[in-house]
């Protein structure tokens, strides 16, 4: 893990920045794809399938994922190479041998994923009950993996998603509109391949670890309806494009549902989870004599507003040692969210925008240290994974008010030397949160 602070700074700060650093590297370890993707595999090539084996796969950590099934499979013995087709984010791309990466956009979609989509549906339709899917899932999938129905276009998607990053919609929210206007994700995945045997992976990156809202759930049925893409659409007063509209009334129940026995022949397992990194971190924290509360690996809401109350916490433990004493660690995980408003003009992400506002509340005050990142190495759309603030630094910044009020945490820990940035991570957890109090 590297970061942009300064080597200059107090040892106080650089030990407790390190200490940060430590919590978030152990909690993107324990999310890394290699080890969890062999052993949820193992099973299945003990003895070869009879028909053909085909590997798809969606996500940031999908090329990742893919390279591990690689060397899953020449591990057990197989000399000849495994065909597949695999679509991440652009930049977090790996070399493999003999399956094939696509990049393409997010949190927007793109051409590219569109035509990676296509392809993925292409290769799986025509299997046949010998034949097994090994199935690649992790977020980011829902931008990725795009194939809108007839009459909607592109441009049509792009605008929705843009709309709804801004709206302030959770994910789960956000995924049922997604679904709904998609041909390649709400089970529709499972049921191309049908009556393949189909075996996903999937590293959770949804509070709750809902399959169905993992990368909009490809290979999982859900049953909402049109009528509740609607009700989230007109909730948060978006613009719906007239054939966005129109494709919804015409189609009731646009997603499989989740008894449909297309599905009877897919397997979905867990292989990583916020909830591994936050105990992973702990583990960290107790081995650098600081006991770890963990609050929750599924916190979502306004960004700032989690803030506040994770402030409290920290401040209560510091004061009166309670819910737990200090030297500690409180941790948590999720996904918060970003309202932005009209006279939006910064940069930024929700990680660094909740750490700008935990620090605001903490206004400097001594022996309170904390990062906030994303665990795929990208908060929002910039060059970080999040930031890190100790009251040192906090000296350093000025009207922290001014930037929070123009969503520009970026250019605000910009400022002070404080962004972490690791590049992509190559797997996706969501939200990492530690508070260090001495």
């Amino acid at each position: 893990m590297l970061s942009t602070l300064s080597t200059a700074l107090p040892t106080q700060t650089m030990s407790s920045a390190h200490l940060l650093q430590d919590l978030f590297a152990a909690a993107v370890a324990a999310a890394m794809p290699q080890e969890q993707v062999a052993r949820a595999l193992a099973p299945y090539l003990k003895t070869r399938p009879t028909g053909r084996v085909v590997v798809v796969g969606i996500g940031k950590s999908a090329a990742a994922m893919a390279k591990a099934v690689e060397d899953t499979w020449a591990q057990a013995g197989n000399s000849d190479p495994i065909p597949g087709l695999v679509i991440t984010r652009y930049g977090h791309g790996v070399a493999t041998n003999s399956i094939e990466v696509i990049e393409a956009g997010h949190p927007v979609p793109d051409a590219n994923g569109m035509r990676g989509a296509r392809q993925i549906l292409q290769r799986v339709e025509s299997l046949t009950a010998d034949d097994l899917v090994i199935c690649l899932i992790s977020g980011g999938g829902s931008a990725l993996f795009t194939l809108p129905p007839d009459g909607i276009n592109l441009a049509n998607l792009a605008d929705i998603n843009r709309q709804l990053l801004a709206s302030g919609a959770d994910i789960t929210a956000m995924n049922t509109v997604r679904k709904a206007l998609s041909c390649s994700s709400g089970g529709r995945l499972a049921a191309a391949a049908y009556p393949a045997k189909v075996v996903s992976l999937i590293i959770s990156d949804v509070a709750g670890d809902s399959l169905s809202a993992i990368a909009s759930g490809p290979t999982v049925g859900d049953g909402a309806t049109a009528a509740d893409a609607l009700d989230i659409l007109d909730r948060y007063q978006m613009t719906i494009p007239h054939p966005v509209r129109d494709y919804l009334k015409r189609n009731p129940n646009p997603v499989i549902a989740p008894n449909d026995p297309r599905l009877s022949t897919t397997t979905n397992h867990l292989i990583a989870t916020p909830q591994q990194s936050l105990e992973a971190a702990a583990q960290v924290a107790i081995a650098h004599g600081y006991t770890p509360l963990i609050l929750s690996d599924a916190i979502e809401g306004e960004a700032r507003d989690v803030a506040l109350v994770h402030g409290a916490i920290a401040r209560q433990a510091k004061r009166h040692h309670q819910p737990v004493a200090p030297p500690c660690v409180i941790l948590s995980g999720g996904e918060t969210t970003v309202t932005v408003q009209q006279n939006f003009v910064g940069k930024g992400g929700r990680n660094s925008e909740f750490l700008l506002a935990l620090a605001s509340y903490l206004d400097g005050e001594p022996g309170i240290t904390a990062i906030a990142c994303d665990t795929d190495g990208i908060d929002g759309s910039e060059d970080n994974a999040g930031a890190l603030i100790t009251p040192e630094l906090w000296q350093q910044g000025h009207n922290a008010q001014k930037y929070l009020n123009t969503h520009d945490s970026y250019s605000f820990f910009e400022s002070i030397g404080a962004l972490v940035v690791t590049g992509p991570t190559l797997t996706n957890v969501n939200d990492f949160r530690a508070i260090v109090i001495e």
